[in-house]
């Protein structure tokens, strides 16, 4: 039996996500994993911080890079509960992070929306040879979204 499943560690990001929506922030949130250990943790910051690029992932690459001592996130899981953006993508590609597995998509903002076009160009938003999984504990990870949106609204 396998303790460490993809859904453990999504389980883990959505701890973070609940964190993010405790500060009023977009409720995403992401872990980084090296060898079934938990090496960076992070949520949205950019209403704390005031910075647009304070996303998620961008807060567990710099706290994963920190931790191991070097940029490149090779062999390490990146656990995000919704889909990467376009700038997200980017940054990860240049870590050259091994597997990004993601909760919810993301089918306005995702990096899978540009995917497709740039594919066919021959580009790559991630590494080739980055492993990608979406949608592990899809559904709780939209709901907890669509929750914060709606009650933005009201």
């Amino acid at each position: 039996m396998d303790f460490f499943t993809d859904e453990i560690f999504m389980k883990e990001a959505l701890k973070e996500a609940f964190i993010a929506l405790s500060k009023d922030e977009v409720p995403i949130g992401a872990v980084i994993v090296s060898k079934n250990r938990i090496i960076a943790r992070a949520h949205n910051l950019t209403e704390t911080l005031n910075d647009a690029t304070a996303h998620a992932e961008m807060q567990a690459i710099t706290s994963a890079t920190s931790f191991i001592g070097g940029k490149y996130l090779k062999n390490l899981t990146l656990y995000v509960t919704l889909e990467p953006c376009l700038m997200c993508a980017g940054a990860l590609f240049w870590s050259k992070i091994s597997k990004i597995v993601f909760g919810a998509y993301d089918v306005k903002q995702g990096y899978s929306v540009y995917n497709n076009i740039l594919t066919n160009k021959g580009l790559n938003i991630l590494h080739p040879k980055t492993e990608i999984t979406g949608g592990i504990l899809e559904n709780e990870c939209s709901q907890l979204l669509k929750d914060f949106f709606e009650r933005k609204r009201v």
